[in-house]
């Protein structure tokens, strides 16, 4: 065996010996570093002949390119050798279930909304958003509040800047609604043809300074209207039935209106409900406010009070979605607790 496949065999021995990149790295040091044993004997041609520096020089190389083959080849055990015990002290157990995430549901408020819409979808109403933010004329003015209502006081609605409201019930859409409706018509009303009739609810958020277990700072509403130029109070009464019937699924359930005061309806009724069984039977339990619409209510969709005529109602999916579900304070719906919002899915 020559020097170099002498210095090729302790260079594998070395490095086999290295038990941590950082004693390979230093062995590696001592055979291809700036003083190693390679870098010496190639300082040492200096002094040979051009044919002896060819034959030596290949060598050399050749003993250097098995060193540093062998220097690569512990360096990848090392490194599969620090994977394994890796991977090993960070074993999972693939036979264990995998973490799922749990599908998420509609607010049990939002479920409420919904079977609204779909109840009175069927009765052929249509479904009518607007803004949040409303003007005095159509919160208040348009639906014949007058000036020194209470509800217009800061103890009850939430003022803002520029003259605006949160709209503390989503009675506005329905003068909106109308305008526009009546805006389409106008040509046909102006040579005295009649129109369709506007049959329309408008659920939403709504906005008055109210909190205990059964208000809220902010719940919802959902009013109803029904205009045409034969819209009685006969067929409030049986509409808002068949919805609380279906609403509820019991048709057992009874109806009571009973008189009232709304300054957008004349005559105004309170509705009541009462259950024949269940944890509520017997109960007379309030639900909503109805009423024919006012004529200046009307005069004010820019419709003619001595031709059309309407109802309107109004009430509270809140509510509503308490009754349901048997749940005994409203603050719940909004507390954002996942336990409790869990049990609607």
């Amino acid at each position: 065996m020559n020097e170099l496949d002498s210095l090729v065999v302790q260079a594998q021995a070395l490095f086999a010996q290295s038990a941590t990149p950082a004693d390979l790295e230093n062995a590696k040091a001592q055979f291809l570093g700036k003083a190693g044993r390679i870098t010496e004997l190639m300082k040492g041609m200096a002094s040979l002949s051009v044919d002896e520096k060819k034959s030596r020089g290949a060598a050399i190389n050749l003993a250097k390119q098995a060193i540093e083959a062998a220097l690569n080849a512990r360096r990848q055990a090392l490194a599969d050798a620090e994977l394994d015990a890796q991977l090993k002290a960070e074993a999972l157990d693939v036979s264990l279930p995998g973490r799922t995430h749990a599908g998420g549901g509609l607010h049990p408020v939002s479920l409420t909304l919904e079977r609204i819409e779909a109840i009175f979808g069927s009765m052929g109403f249509d479904v009518a958003q607007g803004p949040e933010i409303e003007t005095d004329w159509f919160n208040f003015t348009a639906l014949n509040t007058p000036e020194d209502h209470p509800a217009r006081s800061m103890h009850d609605t939430f003022y803002v800047e520029g003259g605006y409201l949160l709209r503390t019930h989503t009675s506005p859409m329905q003068i909106r609604h109308a305008v526009q409706h009546v805006k389409r018509y106008k040509t046909q009303l102006d040579a005295g043809q009649g129109m369709p009739e506007i049959r329309v609810i408008a659920p939403g958020r709504t906005y008055r300074v109210d909190s205990d277990a059964t208000h809220s700072p902010m719940f919802h509403q959902c009013e109803g209207l029904w205009i045409g130029e034969n819209v009685s109070f006969k067929d409030l009464k049986v509409v808002f039935t068949d919805f609380c019937r279906t609403f509820f699924e019991s048709d057992d359930l009874t109806l009571r209106f009973r008189p009232s005061f709304f300054p957008f309806t004349e005559p105004s009724a309170e509705i009541d409900i009462q259950f024949a069984s269940g944890p509520l039977a017997g109960r007379w339990l309030e639900v909503a406010g109805s009423g024919q619409v006012h004529p200046n209510v009307v005069r004010n969709m820019g419709l003619d009070p001595e031709r059309f005529i309407g109802f309107a109602f109004g009430m509270g999916p809140d509510r509503l979605t308490m009754l349901r579900y048997g749940v005994n304070d409203l603050r719940l719906f909004f507390d954002g607790d996942i336990r409790f919002l869990r049990q609607f899915q």
